[in-house]
């Protein structure tokens, strides 16, 4: 999800993947692909940069988890704590077996 803000100040979050396009004139609207209309004070370059941000962060993750290196977030008493627990749970990507393999 991505953070905008309404004309009105008040903040929301957008699904990126359901955005058709984004227009700016000189309001930028943000269209859905189910016709919903979103006026944001964002900038259409704002509002771009957040979806590659977004889509970004998921392939980081999946990089990540595909290499063993990604920690979830512990939810145990160390919560929020600046330092990692060395026992917090790994997340791993199995991947679909090949063709051949099925």
């Amino acid at each position: 999800m991505i953070r905008v803000t309404r004309l009105n100040g008040e903040h929301f979050a957008l699904n990126p993947d359901l955005v058709e396009r984004v227009e700016g004139h000189p309001d930028t609207v943000v269209f859905l692909v189910d016709g919903t209309r979103y006026i944001v004070r964002e900038s259409v370059d704002e509002v771009l940069d957040e979806i590659r941000e977004y889509r970004a962060s998921i392939l980081a993750t999946a990089y990540a988890m595909d290499r063993g290196t990604y920690r979830t977030t512990p939810a145990g008493p160390h919560a929020g704590s600046p330092h990692p627990v060395d026992d917090a749970p790994r997340a791993s990507v199995v991947p679909f077996p090949a063709r051949e393999e099925r």
